[in-house]
């Protein structure tokens, strides 16, 4: 174990893996993968929606759906009952739809908030976080379609060109990241310090996404041949488990980083006295990390 701690890679991860453990980063990576998760449903509700309403509108688009599709027989005709379905409920699909998802995502948004001021060990905004995340949110879903516009292009360009465009995704990414570091962390220090993290998240997004494009596909099929649409659930929950983690560790990196420059404080928490035991250190996250037996502590 001695030797792996001298590793060059270890020295510079360990850290930042031992304060999200500390602040209890594990448990707040979790609520964040959960309320995206929940958030996906009225998106998929919108996506019903935009579906009906482009069906509409177009005469030709199932067929050319089917053909895109490479569909026939009983495949073509499920891909038809979807479609008209759509186009029956897109009027509620959308309304429903767009207030479900506003809510998801000022969830998604108030998730990543308690997550990223534990990380600094700061206090939330109160009743101000909600506009805060409403803000945050309209910001960040400009960000994103962005960036998802990317792969069409990506698709259309040869092989040396489509550089730039990667180049393109990952300054989005990295835009996204700091975007969201500044916002939502109640933490007045200058945007240049969530840029390490910023950085390091973009690529480890980027990495995400490719596996997200190329495994989670995979995984899905074999897994929901066994499973059914559990296969389906666990493959997402597996890849918002995995992306609220690097939001976590990214801004993580941030904070040994700022304590590293400017140092640290020590402060005095309050805990419960328990009668016969003296408490003489305390984690991040203020639990009591050691304690002696003895005289009566003192009681506020």
């Amino acid at each position: 174990m001695e030797a792996l701690r001298r590793l060059p890679v270890v020295r510079s991860v360990l850290p930042v893996h031992e304060r999200v453990g500390a602040v209890g980063g594990g448990p707040l990576a979790s609520s964040i993968a959960l309320a995206g998760f929940l958030s996906l449903f009225p998106l998929l509700l919108v996506g019903i929606a935009v579906l009906g309403y482009v069906s509409a509108g177009d005469a030709d688009f199932e067929s050319e759906v089917i053909d895109q599709l490479g569909l026939e027989g009983k495949a073509a005709e499920q891909v038809t009952d979807v479609i008209d379905a759509a186009e029956g409920s897109r009027r509620a699909a959308s309304v429903v739809g767009l207030l479900g998802l506003t809510w998801g995502g000022l969830g998604v948004a108030g998730a990543l908030e308690t997550a990223l001021n534990a990380t600094w060990q700061v206090t939330g905004r109160g009743i101000a976080s909600r506009l805060v995340g409403a803000g945050w949110l309209l910001g960040a879903g400009l960000l994103f379609l962005g960036s998802m516009a990317l792969g069409p292009l990506l698709n259309e360009l040869p092989g040396p060109a489509a550089a730039p465009t990667v180049l393109a995704g990952l300054a989005l990414n990295v835009v996204l990241f700091v975007w969201m570091f500044v916002v939502l962390t109640n933490v007045d220090v200058p945007w240049r310090v969530h840029l390490p993290g910023a950085v390091a998240g973009a690529v480890g997004l980027e990495v995400l996404k490719v596996i997200g494009s190329v495994y989670v596909p995979r995984a899905v099929a074999s897994s929901s041949a066994l499973y059914g649409s559990l296969g389906v659930v666990f493959a997402i929950l597996a890849w918002l488990a995995l992306t609220a983690r690097l939001v976590v560790y990214a801004a993580a990196l941030n904070v040994l980083r700022y304590e590293h420059d400017h140092g640290t404080v020590t402060v005095d928490i309050e805990v419960p006295h328990i009668s016969g035991q003296v408490p003489l250190g305390a984690t991040r996250g203020g639990a009591v990390s050691e304690s002696a037996s003895g005289g009566s502590a003192g009681r506020r």
